[in-house]
């Protein structure tokens, strides 16, 4: 069934793959940041609608919420707005659909891998993952932490429901249209075109709400690896701290 899709950072390179995955489809309102955007996104077959997490108030985005079937939440900030877009923009966009009227929209929050508690090692790393993380915290680890600050706030909302999608590393190749999804280790990196296949069929998964899914490159079709985790049913929230 055709449903209306809100992307929030509509103009990344992660969105604009979804995008182009979902308008065959469904109808999609993709909010951007800069009036300049506008072309790339009707170019996509959706809607450009100009509004910024930083500075817009929370009115504004319950608006574009309004009778939206769900809210992807794609944003990166930089060094210089990493507290304000990634976590106090998560936030605000959480709040606007708290204040939605009738049935609120699935949130599909786009997170990170290792976003966790760093005092809280998951029990299903290894060696090489708990080495890794190490390694990538000391590079980003400001970044992690307002991802995890996110994660947290969000996990914790009962009004509407959510799912946490966290890829690991991300390259700009080719899609494969496989990886390995739900609990996995770290050290595989993944395509923004299979993380973008991944969150276009989650726009029909209300069956994946209240999960926190890891996903690396792999060897299982993303769809299977889907079902297989959302049949699981295994949130784990305690293991990484939320």
């Amino acid at each position: 069934m055709s449903k209306k899709v809100v992307i929030v950072g509509g103009h990344g390179n992660t969105s604009m793959r979804l995008t182009k995955l979902l308008t065959p489809h469904h109808s999609v309102t993709s909010i951007i940041r800069r009036p300049s955007q506008q072309n790339d996104i009707k170019n996509l077959s959706a809607t450009p609608l100009v509004l910024s997490v930083s500075d817009s108030p929370v009115a504004s985005f319950t608006q574009a919420f309004q009778g939206a079937d769900v809210v992807y939440f794609s944003c990166g900030g930089g060094w210089s707005e990493m507290k304000q877009v990634d976590y106090e923009g998560a936030v605000k966009v959480a709040d606007a659909i708290e204040a939605v009227e009738g049935k609120k929209p699935l949130f599909i929050l786009v997170s990170s891998i290792d976003s966790r508690d760093p005092n809280v090692v998951p029990p299903h790393y290894n060696v090489e993952d708990v080495a890794f993380s190490k390694q990538v915290r000391n590079v980003l680890g400001y970044y992690l932490k307002w991802k995890f600050e996110a994660d947290k706030n969000i996990a914790k909302r009962t009004a509407f429901k959510w799912i946490i999608l966290r890829p690991g590393e991300l390259t700009d190749g080719p899609g494969k249209a496989k990886a390995s999804l739900g609990r996995t280790h770290m050290t595989t990196s993944i395509s923004r075109q299979d993380v973008a296949h991944a969150l276009a069929l989650l726009v029909d998964r209300e069956d994946a709400a209240g999960l926190v899914i890891d996903m690396v490159g792999g060897s299982t079709p993303i769809q299977d690896g889907l079902d297989a985790y959302i049949k699981k049913g295994e949130p784990g929230l305690a293991e990484i701290g939320l």
